[in-house]
């Protein structure tokens, strides 16, 4: 299914390079449409403005909700009410849902998806409450603004495009992937056979297919109880 993927920010240069990125530049080619819009490119406040201070006080700017619907509003070229019928509207917000891998198949099933990235303080709540359809959460810790984790979002998604990776499978036995039950990749070697003394596990050079399998899966328990 194609996707339509776009990112709202106060940072649009910031996503020059997202484009370059292999995995993304061939899903770009294939059913991946990727979009950047500048935040204060809709805002009708003196000097294009998107911010102000909070009420009750405290450090700190917050992203305004007028300024916010004005970008959702301008980027469609529809009422609110009608984007949100048709695309997930994520803000990336520290108390939103983990992003995992499961998270990230979801979207790249979803058809369409617009991130909101948030800067200073954060979005005002109605921002959460009425405009995003849900929020998303890298962990338990607070980034300055929005890009970084929109950039993992979409670095994550694009994986699971067909042909972002060149051969579909590469990503189908990954960390925490169905596949593996979830559970973390096992370990991998290549070339050179031995280096200052640290050896390539005798089973990976074994041929027994079976054995290999057995010893990943293995490996792969091991790392999730530790």
């Amino acid at each position: 299914m194609p996707l339509s993927l776009d990112i709202l920010t106060l940072f649009p240069d910031w996503f020059a390079w997202l484009g370059e990125e292999r995995h993304v530049k061939n899903a770009l080619e294939g059913e991946l449409e990727l979009g950047v819009y500048d935040m204060r490119t809709y805002s009708e406040l003196p000097h294009h403005a998107v911010d102000d201070t909070p009420y009750g006080g405290g450090a700190g700017m917050v992203v305004r909700v007028d300024t916010t619907v004005a970008a959702v509003e301008g980027v469609y070229g529809q009422p609110l009410e009608d984007v949100r019928k048709a695309r997930r509207i994520i803000a990336m917000d520290a108390r939103g849902r983990r992003f995992d891998d499961a998270y990230a198949r979801e979207l790249a099933q979803a058809g369409a998806v617009t991130l909101l990235c948030g800067r200073y303080e954060g979005f005002d709540q109605r921002v959460l409450d009425h405009v995003a359809t849900e929020t998303l959460s890298l962990g338990p810790y607070v980034l300055a603004g929005g890009e970084v984790a929109a950039m993992v979002v979409t670095d994550a998604v694009t994986r699971f495009l067909p042909g972002a990776l060149g051969h579909d499978a590469s990503a189908e036995e990954e960390s925490f992937a169905p596949a593996l039950d979830g559970l973390p990749e096992y370990p991998h070697y290549t070339r050179p056979l031995e280096f200052r003394g640290w050896e390539v596990p005798e089973i990976l050079r074994s041929g027994d297919h079976g054995r290999i399998a057995a010893w990943r899966r293995a490996m792969s328990e091991r790392q999730s109880a530790e």
